[in-house]
């Protein structure tokens, strides 16, 4: 399923959000101009636990790493449907968190999700790259903050594509038990998905998000508006 888009309106321009689709979009045109360019920047989780890794680089440019790998992508599709779900439900996080608050936030969940990924993993020597965790992060504090709202969703049933509303909280526990259930099954593996990325990622977003903001009340009962008649006299 893919979140076409909310039914939540920001109070405010989402500049920190926008900034960091537009810095991954650079980052990408630069990866695909220039290939094989920016991969040495790419986390490698087994360079945390190797002390040939940090005695050569220094621990110091390996946390670099963690960071630059949150705003690179492996291809179209990648970027593409990270950049969806950033948009569809960064804005209003943003808003409820404010610009800089949301910003730290966001680096956390992107790190907090790596190192989820590489404890996982066995600290696996393949290299990661890409904004799922900072950006699953960003669906936990949604779930958090804006439980009452509507998404709508793209699916495909059987080959026939479907739009429909669905409430936010099935949509991101969905999303949240299928990435759960793919990691079981690849614990200690190097896969090409870092999947426990996304779920290390949620859970932060999930625990940080009841820090750093207060949760969205109910809406209010809605009132019926009568209409006022008017009566004309006509002569």
């Amino acid at each position: 399923m893919l979140p076409l888009r909310d039914n939540i309106r920001s109070s405010s321009f989402p500049i920190v959000n926008v900034a960091i689709i537009v810095v991954c979009a650079i980052v990408f045109l630069f990866q695909a101009f220039t290939p094989g360019h920016l991969i040495d920047w790419a986390f490698k989780p087994r360079e945390l636990v190797s002390l040939t890794a940090i005695a050569g680089q220094g621990l110091g440019v390996i946390i670099e790493k963690l960071f630059a790998s949150i705003f690179m992508h492996g291809g179209f599709l990648h970027i593409g449907v990270n950049m969806l779900f950033l948009w569809v439900f960064g804005d209003n996080v943003e808003d409820r968190m404010g610009h800089w608050r949301y910003l730290l936030f966001y680096l956390a969940c992107g790190v907090v999700g790596n190192l989820a990924h590489a404890l996982l993993s066995g600290f696996s020597p393949q290299p990661i790259v890409g904004a799922s965790g900072a950006i699953a992060g960003v669906m936990g504090a949604y779930f958090v903050l804006f439980r009452f709202a509507m998404i709508r969703t793209f699916a495909l049933i059987i080959f026939f594509p479907i739009v429909f509303d669905l409430p936010a909280p099935i949509f991101l526990v969905y999303w949240f038990i299928l990435q759960l259930l793919i990691g079981v099954g690849t614990i200690g593996l190097a896969t090409g998905v870092a999947v426990w990325a996304h779920v290390g990622g949620f859970a932060s977003g999930y625990l940080l998000a009841q820090r750093l903001a207060r949760p969205l009340l109910p809406p209010p009962d809605s009132r019926t508006i009568r209409p006022r008649v008017v009566h004309m006299r006509i002569d």
